[in-house]
């Protein structure tokens, strides 16, 4: 946008009165009904979700001018690292208000879930703070939520099956932070011929930095007819709630032969 470079003195006067509008919003909230909370939530999401996009388009511009990439280095021990692209580039739609079953955003995660009437909102947003690794993450809002399963499906890429061996233990690690508690479970789903083996691991409460590890050790896995795989992220109970997946990393190790 040209014409921000040379923002009138009017344009900053007001953008002063919009900070302070909502400063003084933020302060009056603690008088508010029920009512007039929701209408300002409202409001708020709205703007949020504007500054987000004027943020992230000029990062992305920044980047292609000044060329860096959050590396992900490869922990001792691994032979595979990845951070799915929601967490690594920007991906379209960049967000989804009343997300149907089914739904995708990029390419490599779709939301499943059995809710008549959806109030579900996904959006990818730019990451920032103390301690933020991940560039983007993955940011979901769910108001009233009346069925009985809400699910992410991650794909994995092809180079998490080759060389996969059943001595290999896969180390799923996320950083996430809710509004109020929540059951997280992951779910590795491996097909091999026309069978698949099923892994399934809570994460450990609390939010922030937690990781699972799935050991193939005890699957039935046929090393020689690997097809596909992929992990299931399941919320339980997840209405009245906003979760923020701020990265998501997986590794893979081979188990040390005794």
């Amino acid at each position: 946008m040209a014409g921000m470079r040379g923002s009138s003195l009017l344009d900053r006067v007001l953008e002063r009165r919009a900070l302070r509008r909502w400063n003084r919003a933020a302060r009056a909230t603690k008088q508010m009904d029920a009512e007039a909370l929701r209408s300002l939530r409202g409001r708020a999401r709205l703007l949020r979700n504007a500054l987000e996009d004027v943020l992230r388009q000029s990062e992305a511009r920044l980047r292609s001018a000044f060329p860096g990439t959050a590396a992900l280095p490869r922990p001792s021990g691994s032979d595979w690292v990845w951070r799915p692209e929601i967490w690594r580039v920007p991906v379209q739609p960049v967000g989804i208000a009343g997300a149907e079953n089914r739904t995708m955003l990029g390419r490599e995660l779709t939301l499943f879930h059995d809710c008549p009437a959806s109030e579900i909102t996904l959006r990818q947003i730019r990451t920032s703070g103390p301690g933020t690794v991940a560039p983007y993450g993955l940011r979901m809002d769910v108001l009233r939520f009346e069925g009985s399963f809400l699910s992410f499906v991650l794909d994995l890429p092809e180079s998490a099956l080759r060389g996969l061996q059943l001595n290999h233990l896969l180390r799923l690690e996320m950083d996430v932070a809710m509004e109020r508690p929540l059951e997280i479970f992951c779910r590795l789903n491996i097909k091999h011929g026309p069978n698949s083996e099923q892994l399934v691991r809570e994460l450990p409460p609390g939010g922030g930095g937690q990781f699972v590890e799935f050991d193939l050790a005890y699957t039935r896995m046929n090393e020689r007819r690997l097809e596909k795989a992929w992990v299931d992220i399941i919320f339980e109970s997840p209405r009245m709630n906003e979760v923020v997946l701020r990265d998501m990393t997986f590794a893979r190790y081979p188990r040390a032969e005794l």
